[in-house]
């Protein structure tokens, strides 16, 4: 009878390859520690749900990973488009082997290090790590309202393409950047658009090239606006808005809004399944995992947070995102190897540092 071969042991394993668990696993890699990486999906799978020709808000050389700069013939914002044939080409160059469309769905910590379940295309795996980095980011799913209709096939939380909407009637459910930015695209593809927002005033944090630009559409009626409102019953014919007084019903009569399609704009959420599972402490109302803020290591000895998966559940204001998680790549890889790894973020002359406050965002 034959002996079973021994299962090897990876002295880390990384889960998430987006631009932060890409950057890890160049770091990691450079200093020659036997990792294993992997992805649920494609590799910056957010950026491939993005709506076309949408540009990050930060600028390019915060987004830039492991100090290869961003370049392009516009030399303005990166689309996600052109991140994506980015993040492919820092995989090339650092020939980065990462196991995409392999999601983790078991992690338990036990004497002598970490046990992983994997489900891949073709069947379960299971695999042995030392340590343990969760890079996995904060949007697996959308922020669901829970009410009727949400589902139908005419309702979406990701929207796509402003010309899905040409000449049809669109209402959009949220009053933050993405919202605004969905409303004004939309409009000028050729739809006609109503928002609805629970608050009386836009996000205050709706940046400064959305805001007036959306204002003046409303003052001059080419975008439909109803503040302080919420959805409470979508139809395939038409959604009921319920107005809102101080952020609570105050018994008025609702609003019938006929309309072919609607985007729900209402955020994302991170999926805490492997948190719990690991026995990461949960804290708050966000659900913010448990970490040393010297070394990124949680409450649990060997396992580690990178980029926006420290965040917790969700962001109301968004904190953390990939221009100050570089930092995280290198608590960590310091905390596991003692050396500080040389490739992070952009080339030096590029670099600069602002205030935390100075770049908060909705």
């Amino acid at each position: 009878m034959s002996q079973k071969e021994p299962q090897p042991m990876y002295d880390v394993a990384v889960v998430g390859a987006g631009p932060i668990g890409i950057e890890l696993a160049v770091a990691l890699k450079e200093q020659s520690v036997n990792y294993i990486h992997f992805e649920a999906k494609q590799i910056g799978y957010t950026m491939s749900w993005w709506p076309r020709n949408t540009p990050f808000f930060s600028t390019s050389e915060r987004i830039a990973i492991a100090r290869v700069p961003i370049q392009s013939v516009h030399q303005g914002r990166t689309t996600g488009e052109e991140y994506l044939v980015y993040l492919r080409m820092i995989v090339e160059m650092f020939d980065l082997q990462i196991n995409t469309y392999e999601k983790v769905i078991s992690l338990e910590r036990d004497m002598t290090g970490f046990s992983l379940r994997t489900s891949t295309l073709s069947g379960e795996r299971s695999y042995r790590a030392r340590r343990v980095v969760l890079a996995k980011g904060d949007m697996d799913q959308p922020n669901w309202l829970g009410i009727p209709g949400e589902t139908l096939p005419h309702v979406t939380h990701y929207f796509d393409d402003p010309h899905t909407y040409f000449r049809k009637r669109l209402l959009i459910v949220g009053g933050k950047n993405s919202a605004v930015e969905t409303a004004l695209r939309c409009w000028r593809a050729g739809a006609e658009v109503a928002l609805s927002y629970r608050r009386a005033e836009l996000n205050e944090r709706v940046k400064d090239h959305l805001r007036p630009d959306l204002l003046a559409q409303i003052e001059n009626g080419n975008i439909k606006y109803y503040p302080e409102t919420v959805p409470v019953e979508i139809t395939p014919e038409y959604v009921v808005l319920q107005p809102l007084s101080g952020g609570r019903s105050d018994g008025a009569e609702p609003i019938i809004h006929p309309t072919d399609f609607v985007v729900m704009a209402t955020g994302f959420r991170a999926d805490m399944s492997l948190y719990e599972m690991a026995g990461i402490k949960l804290e708050g109302l966000r659900r913010v995992p448990h970490c040393d803020p010297e070394t990124m290591e949680t409450n649990v000895a060997g396992l580690y947070l990178a980029g926006t998966t420290a965040a917790g559940e969700h962001q109301e204001r968004y904190r953390i995102f990939i221009e100050n998680s570089h930092e995280h790549v290198a608590k960590i890889v310091q905390h596991l190897t003692g050396q500080r790894p040389s490739r992070l973020g952009t080339i030096p002359a590029r670099n600069y540092e602002l205030a935390l406050a100075q770049f908060e965002a909705n």
